[in-house]
């Protein structure tokens, strides 16, 4: 089992540094990048930029929890579950163009 997790790319797991804006204020996120490579497919299916889509995401999190610390944590649980969701929904057979974020989280929660 080890070896599907150790026989990785590292580039995949190697960290990157992104600047951000977020209402004005610039600041620097810094991921692994695969997932900057899911952050980004996440925006596409949004048919926004991945800094839109960093924005939209800070944005809904402060305002359902307030100002939180490690938004690169925020950011990388996102990914796990936008995977989870993608899982999901190839299971129950939808079709590819409907996997937009919001599509598949109302989906998901019936």
């Amino acid at each position: 089992m080890c070896e599907i997790y150790a026989t990785a790319d590292p580039i995949k797991y190697e960290s990157r540094s992104h600047s951000v804006r977020i209402h004005g204020v610039v600041t620097t996120v810094r991921l692994e990048n695969e997932f900057w490579t899911l952050l980004g497919e996440m925006a596409h299916l949004e048919g926004v930029t991945t800094n839109q889509l960093i924005g939209t995401l800070y944005d809904e999190v402060t305002k359902f929890r307030g100002e939180f610390e490690n938004f690169s944590s925020f950011l990388r649980v996102s990914c796990a579950r936008y995977l989870a969701l993608k899982k999901n929904s190839s299971m129950n057979k939808q079709p590819e163009n409907a996997l937009n974020l919001a599509v598949l989280a109302k989906r998901n929660s019936s």
